[in-house]
């Protein structure tokens, strides 16, 4: 996907700005300099190869040359967004999760923000913030998408079964039009990010409510618990064995279904 491909496809929507890459290291990292440079609200960096793409706890994304999507946005979180900085975690998932729903496919998200076909990773999120003292000035809100075959790292580079837009859908896929369409997905749920209705939204995508899962993380203990939902700030609240409910932070943990 060239860069008049993807500027044309893209005409319509209002971004900030475009910085298009044929190879880069990480667009998260582009995305955070160019924040640092003022780059204003919605810039978009997007990269038809990643050699050193990253997921959440450092772990490395596999994007090879033209196969899925790697983008990352600048998002400036306006005064009623501030309060809500946690919830951004769910925007990206959700963005994908509405574009693939229209695909005619059923995403699910596991917590806080990979997507999932089928139980199999297809998408995973990044966001990072960027603070000037105690206010969030940036958000810079990675995103990988397996969308073709070529796309799915190889056994030994997984922690999560994968898949890709194209072996579940069972048909080829135009790439330009799917980013289009998370983008304008993403823009839609960006709007109801401070309501109940976004929170409801990620709430009925999440992947295994109802079961129980184990989760564990840097610092804190291994411990189990049946997923139930949600909290305000979109931390993940589950229920012990014995019946105690407890809720663990975005970014703090692993979580893994029982089988």
């Amino acid at each position: 996907m060239d860069d008049l491909t993807l500027r044309k496809t893209l005409s319509d929507i209002p971004l900030g700005g475009l910085r298009t890459f044929e190879k880069t290291g990480s667009t998260n990292d582009i995305a955070l300099a160019w924040a640092g440079e003022g780059a204003p609200d919605l810039s978009l960096v997007y990269a038809e190869e990643q050699e050193s793409g990253r997921g959440r706890s450092d772990r490395r994304w596999y994007s090879p040359p033209g196969c899925g999507l790697a983008f990352s946005l600048v998002l400036r979180p306006s005064p009623v967004e501030v309060g809500k900085i946690p919830r951004f975690s769910g925007l990206g998932a959700l963005a994908v999760c509405s574009a693939l729903g229209s695909l005619g496919l059923n995403p699910e998200i596991k917590w806080p923000n990979d997507v999932l076909l089928n139980r199999r990773k297809v998408c995973g999120v990044l966001v990072e913030t960027v603070w000037l003292g105690d206010k969030a000035d940036a958000i810079i809100l990675g995103v990988g998408v397996n969308v073709t075959s070529g796309s799915v790292p190889s056994g030994e580079r997984l922690n999560f079964p994968a898949t890709c837009v194209e072996s579940e859908l069972g048909r080829s896929v135009v790439r330009a039009g799917l980013l289009k369409d998370i983008l304008l997905a993403l823009i839609k749920w960006r709007a109801q990010l401070p309501g109940e209705d976004f929170l409801l939204a990620w709430q009925k995508a999440l992947a295994f409510r109802g079961e129980r899962v184990e989760v564990q993380g840097e610092n804190i203990p291994r411990r189990s618990g049946v997923v139930e939902g949600l909290e305000g700030d979109g931390s993940l609240r589950l229920r012990s064995e014995a019946g105690q409910t407890f809720t663990m932070q975005a970014g703090e943990i692993h979580l893994r279904p029982l089988l």
